[in-house]
């Protein structure tokens, strides 16, 4: 029994650290600055739990106290379903950088279940431990049990549960399995852990009735195989116009419907993409790299009748939303491809009139392949000979915060003859953290910078002066610092 549960425990660790990036993506985004904060706190705390625990297992090498500390683990578990929001907000108030607030909420949430749950394998060693001839082989046993655990839990994880289950599901039903662990460990208080247990999983069914309920007043909190996910109504801020939301990260929209109209363009960013009619008056083959809820795909749909449109989605479950919330349909002109961006670029044979890029791995940043020298390469190889490239980026103009606007200019002229920038935001205040839409054209002749139609025209006029591309070496894929680049808004 002993070895079952230390089995159970070093599964619950790896669904521990998997489901944290979850529980942590929509008040910090998913960057590498989280995943490293995760990694290595969650490394610190089992490295302490180990000293710990084989020092207090010398001391007291009793199954009950054993049994004990898993107990505790599981509570300390329950606990990060019950305080992660308040903790989280808290951590997220003015002045305090993502660093910062990306350990603290890692500290404080998950430090204290992963010192208890790594307490329990050299606890267990010294419970086994016959006599010194077999100390090795005793130790060796527990601890390969121990990570296969971790390795069982890791797929459990990736493959089914965060797929399939919320974030607060997942740490009420690890609480059980701890549970019942700890009465695996030791049968004594059989009661109480029995009755915790219990509690456990009652709160993992009211949870998930909750989730029911939400999803019938139409707000939806779902873990897809890549992101955590919220689509909710809400209402324009200057229209009061009612809209349906998406969004994968803290203080932003990823996509937006009108309730009244679902083909229309809701959100500012993606009304700058019908630059494309403007430069691609001929438009007959579109490829649009990051669906979302298929806010161009549709637009482009119901007002090109003429173009065909291939959209590239890496998340299949964010498609199967799009489906369900934002009034995405099969149609003849469309072709949607569950598959990453670059890979498909990669492989990739046919021409585009216009390619729209429109991937984020966060709140902030475009994945750092889609970012690079080979990556435009890719787009300017599948383009035909007058055709352009949009590509939707976060970044300030000019700045302490515009490191990465430099760097994606640098990047896009090292590829394409002619790229102009325009700013969705105030192109008048180069501070401005906003939307920029960069233009990267196939052919070298100056693009019209004038139009008969008013909305395009006010776009137009919204032209950024393309800084010198020597300021920050254009992006590769050996040398891509992204996050870093971005952080200087943070």
């Amino acid at each position: 029994m002993l070895e079952i549960a230390v089995f159970l425990c070093g599964a619950v660790i790896m669904v521990l650290e998997l489901t944290g990036s979850r529980v942590l993506a929509p008040y910090l985004g998913t960057s590498l600055v989280v995943w490293t904060s995760l990694i290595g706190i969650i490394l610190a705390s089992l490295s302490l739990g180990y000293w710990w625990g084989g020092r207090l297992a010398d001391r007291r090498p009793e199954a009950r106290l054993l049994g004990r500390i898993i107990l505790l683990a599981a509570l300390a578990t329950a606990a990060i379903a019950a305080t992660k929001s308040f903790v989280l907000g808290l951590l997220q108030s003015p002045g305090a950088g993502l660093h910062t607030a990306a350990v603290w909420s890692t500290l404080l949430l998950f430090a204290p279940p992963s010192v208890l749950l790594g307490m329990v394998a050299p606890f267990a060693v010294r419970l086994k431990l016959a006599g010194t001839r077999t100390g090795g082989r005793t130790a060796g046993n527990l601890y390969a049990v121990s990570t296969i655990g971790s390795i069982v839990g890791t797929f459990l994880a990736g493959f089914v549960l965060i797929a399939w289950l919320g974030s607060t599901n997942i740490l009420l039903l690890m609480a059980a399995v701890l549970a019942i662990a700890s009465f695996l460990a030791a049968r004594s208080g059989a009661a109480i852990k029995s009755a915790a247990g219990a509690l456990f999983l009652i709160l993992l069914l009211l949870a998930w009735g909750y989730d029911a309920q939400l999803r019938s007043a139409g707000f939806v909190d779902t873990d897809t195989a890549y992101n955590r996910v919220m689509v909710f109504k809400g209402a324009e801020s200057h229209t009061g116009r009612l809209m349906r939301v998406m969004a994968t990260g803290p203080h932003a929209k990823q996509s937006a419907m009108y309730l009244d109209d679902p083909s229309a363009l809701a959100l500012p960013y993606t009304r700058y993409f019908r630059l494309v009619e403007h430069f691609v008056p001929e438009l007959r083959r579109l490829l649009v790299l990051g669906g979302g809820g298929f806010s161009f795909p549709k637009y482009a749909l119901a007002n090109y009748p003429n173009a065909s449109v291939d959209v590239v989605e890496l998340d299949s479950g964010i498609t199967a939303l799009a489906r369900d919330y934002f009034e995405l349909k099969d149609h003849p002109r469309q072709v949607i491809i569950a598959e990453d961006a670059r890979t498909f670029l990669n492989r990739n044979r046919k021409a585009y009139d216009a390619i729209l890029c429109d991937t984020f791995n966060s709140h902030y940043a475009i994945p750092f392949h889609l970012a690079t020298v080979e990556a435009a390469q890719r787009m300017k190889t599948a383009l035909s000979p007058n055709g352009v490239v949009l590509v939707n980026l976060l970044s300030s103009p000019d700045g302490e915060c515009s490191r990465f606007f430099h760097a994606m200019v640098g990047t896009y002229t090292a590829v394409f003859p002619r790229v102009l920038a325009f700013a969705v935001g105030n192109p008048q205040d180069p501070s401005c953290w906003q939307n920029i839409i960069l233009a990267a054209f196939a052919a070298s002749e100056e693009a019209r910078l004038t139009s008969p139609d008013p909305d395009i025209s006010a776009m137009l006029a919204r032209r950024l002066e393309v800084p010198e591309p020597a300021a920050y070496p254009a992006l590769t894929d050996d040398y891509a610092p992204v996050d870093r680049y971005i952080m200087s808004a943070w």
